[in-house]
């Protein structure tokens, strides 16, 4: 009688800054094949071994999980990939995270510990619960400024949090609003359509907003032994640790989130980082940099990644940068890439860039 060769583990995925539980990605080689696209190209393009998504308790580097999301939108050609995989993302399929949230006694607990405990499902992340005039805040973003195209990302975590609520409440259920960081996209309508929303682009994060739900609503899965027992894995999974990347990067995300407001404090930052601004100055010329220097670089690299969107009004890109002028935005952007915005618009388009 002959045996079946035994299957191999999966190989180990390498180590990184900050990681993501694989539970993320929890069936998205279905859903590429489904959008007719070639899962195995997305995932080399983003340096991940398939094996790596068996287990949803393994780490994937956090860069590669949201390239990877960029990667399947183009080769899909859907340019609203993340925002329908994560609205088909049930809580259950998002792996310790998920267990945690549904074993919740209350709705309301269970907001809270999904904002408490995302970091550890994935890590270098802003994930916050804020309550104000009976309206709820669900908050999210990435904290590494080196992750610069983050939309897909983005638009399927909000899809996965909304699906906690529609658990809860049932399908039809919809926020008040929903924002995203990121300027508004081609084929706008169908994130109203998905949301049942108004969405709110270019905002200092993204987020759910909805009226605060009753204490009272328990959690149809209710289960505290499960919560804690699931809360515990989860911590382990992630070594105990919600990730850390260099000041550098984190000070360049905060430098992000603020630009729509105009050029950011740098009181602001290192409040935000939990530092004095003295300190943060001094941190930053050991590495051979400035505050400036940071927020210029931001400047640059966002530039070019909403210019080579070619839907994006140029006005807008202006505000997003923290601009009060477009015509400021245009002589940096000249000063940059040697071109003005327009005419490098013009020749990105040319190479398919949307």
């Amino acid at each position: 009688m002959v045996r079946a060769a035994p299957i191999p583990p999966p190989s180990p995925a390498p180590a990184a800054a900050c990681n993501v539980l694989a539970a993320a990605a929890s069936g998205v080689i279905g859903f590429i094949e489904r959008q007719g696209g070639n899962a195995e190209t997305v995932l080399n393009r983003a340096a991940i071994d398939i094996s790596w998504l068996t287990d949803p308790t393994l780490p994937l580097d956090l860069a590669a999980y949201v390239q990877m999301m960029e990667e399947a939108a183009t080769q899909t050609g859907n340019g609203n990939f993340g925002l329908w995989f994560g609205q088909q993302f049930q809580p259950q399929d998002l792996g310790l995270i998920g267990g945690v949230t549904l074993a919740a006694p209350t709705l309301v607990s269970a907001l809270e510990a999904l904002a408490d405990l995302f970091p550890y499902h994935q890590q270098v992340t802003h994930t916050a619960c804020r309550h104000a005039g009976g309206m709820v805040a669900l908050e999210y973003r990435i904290l590494d400024g080196a992750i610069l195209a983050r939309r897909q990302d983005a638009e399927l975590t909000m899809g996965m949090f909304v699906n906690v609520l529609r658990y809860v409440f049932g399908p039809a259920w919809a926020p008040e609003e929903v924002h995203f960081e990121h300027p508004q996209p081609e084929q706008a309508q169908e994130h109203e359509r998905a949301f049942r929303a108004p969405i709110h682009w270019g905002q200092r994060t993204n987020a759910l907003i909805f009226k605060r739900p009753s204490e009272g609503i328990a959690m149809p899965g209710a289960d505290l032994r499960a919560m804690d027992r699931l809360r515990g894995q989860l911590i382990q999974a992630a070594r105990g640790s919600a990730g850390d990347v260099p000041l550098i990067r984190r000070v360049q995300a905060e430098i992000r989130s603020r630009l729509v407001d105009g050029p950011p404090y740098i009181e602001e930052v290192a409040d935000a980082l939990g530092l004095r601004r003295w300190t943060l100055q001094r941190c930053l010329a050991d590495e051979g940099v400035s505050f400036s220097d940071l927020v210029e670089g931001v400047r640059h690299q966002l530039a070019r990644l909403y210019v080579e969107r070619t839907h994006v009004p140029l006005a807008d890109i202006a505000c997003l940068l923290g601009y009060s002028e477009i015509s400021a935005f245009s002589r940096a952007f000249t000063r940059w890439y040697a071109l003005p915005p327009r005419q490098f618009r013009a020749q990105a388009a040319a190479r398919g860039f949307r």
